[in-house]
């Protein structure tokens, strides 16, 4: 069956938002307050702790850019068909400018084991939390775009205590959470190259590293890419791994979101999917189900504040 990548069905909303001002004005601002002296890797395989720090004076900059913002005009439309709304956007610009707690953000990660080492010659910057279990499963995640390890906070309490959340010691899992390189507070590569074969070839690094024979993976978005790498790269250490975005879909699941036709019956979309990985076949089915009304709408205010722009 032909399979279309489900990259390029979500790319035109992808171009949409990134090309938003007021977004566009706080992710750069929000990129100068990383620490820049992490763009060569130091030091060797030297596994260094690290802990956040956002300067008072960056803040302060970052705050008079946001409220200099020059805003274009409405849209001649009353809905977000001509893409994010003016009003939309204004709210999200008010929001980083006035209530976003930096404070609080740089608490919650200095709370946990972060750690910079070298893979590659690019400072790689990852949380590390063991479980107190000594049957833990270790297990890599990976982020997306545009995203960082903030997204995946929420998960590792779960993950490393799961007798807290209902589950059992046979749950538990010791969690690495990398930043991919550019993002976060990883280093900035100076050169091209840094594709999800290159990234899935130094999480595997990154894994040996810390001494784990025996692990799995997970990512979503460009961490799906990239865990989908490590398995084609089959390290004999990693015995399997999760994502929660195909990357690709039925031809003609892709089809019916092209032209806004009725979802495919759920039976006929697992199906197709590949038999070798009941995951793919399972995320497969759940996106056509839950996600197939928001895949081609374009942010509304709530999605845009829902969605992780105010991990705050």
């Amino acid at each position: 069956m032909h399979m279309i990548a489900r990259s390029e069905i979500i790319d035109e909303n992808r171009r949409d938002f990134i090309g938003t001002a007021a977004t566009g004005i706080a992710v750069a601002g929000a990129y100068s307050l990383l620490p820049q002296p992490l763009q060569a890797a130091t030091d060797g395989e030297a596994i260094r702790p690290f802990k956040v720090n956002f300067p008072d004076k960056d803040l302060a900059d970052l705050r008079k850019r946001i409220a200099a913002t020059r805003w274009p005009s409405r849209e001649n439309v009353t809905d977000a068909t001509q893409g994010v709304q003016l009003s939309t956007m204004r709210e999200l610009a008010r929001y980083w400018q006035s209530d976003y707690d930096w404070r609080k953000v740089e608490s919650r990660l200095n709370a946990l084991p972060q750690f910079v080492t070298a893979i590659d010659g690019l400072d790689i910057h990852f949380i590390h939390v063991r479980s107190r279990h000594k049957t833990a499963l270790p297990v890599i995640i990976t982020h997306g775009w545009p995203g960082s390890v903030i997204e995946q906070l929420k998960i590792i309490d779960p993950l490393t205590n799961p007798r807290a959340h209902g589950g059992d010691v046979s749950d538990a899992f010791d969690v690495v959470i990398p930043s991919l390189p550019g993002y976060g507070f990883s280093g900035k590569p100076t050169t091209t190259g840094w594709d999800p074969a290159r990234v899935a070839r130094a999480w595997i690094v990154l894994m040996k590293r810390l001494g784990y024979d025996r692990y799995v993976a997970q990512g979503g978005d460009w961490g799906n890419a990239i865990t989908e790498q490590m398995a084609l790269q089959a390290p004999p250490e990693l015995i399997g791994i999760h994502t929660n975005m195909p990357a690709t879909v039925p031809s003609e699941v892709a089809k019916a979101l092209q032209f806004g036709e009725p979802a495919p019956a759920a039976s006929r979309t697992t199906r197709s999917a590949p038999s070798t990985n009941s995951a793919s076949s399972t995320s497969t089915a759940w996106v056509t189900r839950r996600k197939w009304r928001t895949v081609r709408k374009r942010c509304t205010a709530s999605r845009i504040l829902r969605s992780g722009l105010r991990p705050g």
